[in-house]
């Protein structure tokens, strides 16, 4: 069942409780997708209330059924870790194990460095050695600002034909999917989101797992990463890329032996 928090600055943000477990895990999903399509529809609930665990999953804002504003403030990473402690709050949670997809392990990244007394062990998927690149090695396209500029005019395009950018492209037919919201995508596409330097992350001392697709492009290796962290390991997941690598088993396996290390 559908519950509502709302942000410091009136958002309105979608969760949902699965489970009775003793334990708690908070799921934030990748950017255009949804509590339900990042982590329900891969079997992740079943994962892990079959182990013991309570969920907490929410939709961020812009995404699924949070609402979804068409401008930029509010959508910095930052901003939305401030979310994601809205909705612990609002379900009554003082800490918990966090796990983040993609964008949401950028904002769990953010979540840990601000208030790691909220979080017991930090899993961070989706995200590897290109977090740590400074931008003029633009290993991953997204960190070229030209290619996000050309991502929102892709997303807010009256005609996807006349989308150049493979990349763009891409993001456009994600978005295009059913309960989306184009406009609000762009605008969570524009936001600043500075990536924490090495020294930053050196000093989040809660630990942390971090998983990556060997095929992941988007992501680099999770090794290096991991590395920069206080207290970290790093899995590779074989043959997978950032978007098939969400569900695979390899990946479920690791989040499950670290929770209970």
């Amino acid at each position: 069942m559908t519950q509502v928090a709302t942000a410091t600055d009136g958002v309105r943000l979608a969760y949902e409780v699965v489970g009775d477990g003793a334990e708690t895990i908070v799921l934030v999903h990748g950017f255009g997708s949804s509590r339900r399509q990042n982590w329900k529809d891969p079997s992740w609930y079943d994962t892990l209330t079959m182990a013991g665990y309570r969920v907490i999953a929410m939709d961020c804002r812009g995404h699924g059924e949070s609402d979804k504003p068409h401008t930029t403030p509010g959508y910095g990473h930052d901003e939305m870790a401030n979310d994601v402690i809205a909705v612990m709050d609002d379900a009554g949670i003082e800490s918990a194990f966090v796990m983040g997809y993609s964008m949401g392990g950028y904002i769990a990244v953010h979540l840990a460095a601000q208030r790691p007394e909220r979080v017991r062990k930090l899993i961070v998927a989706g995200v590897g050695e290109n977090y740590l690149d400074p931008p003029e090695s633009l290993r991953d396209p997204v960190l070229d600002p030209k290619v996000r500029r050309q991502i929102v005019d892709a997303l807010t395009a009256a005609d996807p034909s006349t989308i150049a950018n493979a990349t763009a492209r891409g993001f456009r037919a994600f978005a295009d999917q059913p309960g989306k919201d184009r406009h609000a995508l762009a605008a969570c596409m524009s936001a600043a989101t500075p990536n924490l330097s090495r020294e930053a992350l050196g000093r989040i001392s809660v630990p942390a797992l971090v998983v990556c697709g060997e095929k992941d492009a988007f992501t680099g290796r999770p090794d290096p990463l991991a590395a920069a962290f206080a207290d970290s390991r790093a899995v590779t997941v074989p043959n997978r890329d950032h978007m098939n690598a969400v569900g695979d088993k390899i990946y479920k396996r690791a989040v499950l032996d670290f929770l209970v290390s």
